[in-house]
């Protein structure tokens, strides 16, 4: 008990120092570079994923090989992925390729399995009303499916949030710098400081989509989408 609350007593007194939230090795500049790597890099997968979703969800086409895809990709360890790349290209590229890598699997599985799950009775009922191919997709299956997409996207949010610490062993920014800088020189409270700051971004994130949720999909479906 006694190790945890000196662990926290480190912490605190690390995140509320004056020095943390000045300079280019502050809070605040390494919270910016953190959300760029995890902003562009969820933005580019959410693109991919959505689009190839929606695709083979709503043609019934090319499935099989998108999830197996997905699921290839799922296996690829991140940091090894950035390790090879890097080798390639030292820069923040291979950074933002393995996160959207990480991130395409989920946002595609759950876009497709929710566009294939919608009931077909509902779809029959959007053709019957004269809806083309694409507006059955935007106007029925697309709102029908977004609780298992919104997972997707959450489940894809969090992951990039989380892993952007890589980021920091080729030699760039963002919180992972606490981490690997505090392991280098064996200094805990920087180490227990990153990852308490890592721990509370995604948390945020979370706490986003779980209002993100309640905003946009129809209170209907709600209730489906509690156990995710």
């Amino acid at each position: 008990m006694n190790d945890l609350w000196n662990q926290i007593h480190l912490c605190w007194t690390w995140l509320t120092a004056s020095s943390q939230w000045h300079g280019d090795d502050g809070i605040p500049h390494r919270l910016l570079q953190h959300l760029w790597y995890s902003g562009v890099s969820f933005l580019c997968a959410a693109l991919i994923g959505l689009a190839l979703g929606l695709l083979v969800g709503h043609t019934g086409r090319g499935g099989f090989l998108a999830i197996s895809l997905a699921n290839v990709a799922r296996a690829i360890p991140t940091f090894g992925l950035i390790l090879i790349i890097v080798i390639i290209d030292f820069s923040i590229t291979p950074v933002l390729v393995a996160l959207v890598a990480l991130a395409v699997p989920p946002v595609l599985v759950n876009t497709f399995e929710g566009v294939r799950g919608v009931d077909p009775e509902a779809k029959d009922a959007a053709r019957g009303v004269g809806m083309t191919g694409w507006g059955v997709l935007w106007r029925a299956e697309l709102p029908m499916a977004l609780p298992l997409i919104l997972l997707g996207l959450r489940t894809a949010a969090i992951q990039v949030v989380a892993t952007a610490t890589v980021a920091a062993y080729p030699g760039f920014g963002g919180f992972g710098r606490y981490i690997i800088d505090g392991l280098a020189t064996n200094d805990y409270q920087l180490v227990i400081g990153g990852t308490v700051l890592v721990v509370l971004l995604a948390l945020i994130v979370q706490l986003i989509f779980a209002g993100l949720r309640r905003l946009v999909v129809s209170p209907g479906l709600l209730g489906s989408a509690r156990s995710t």
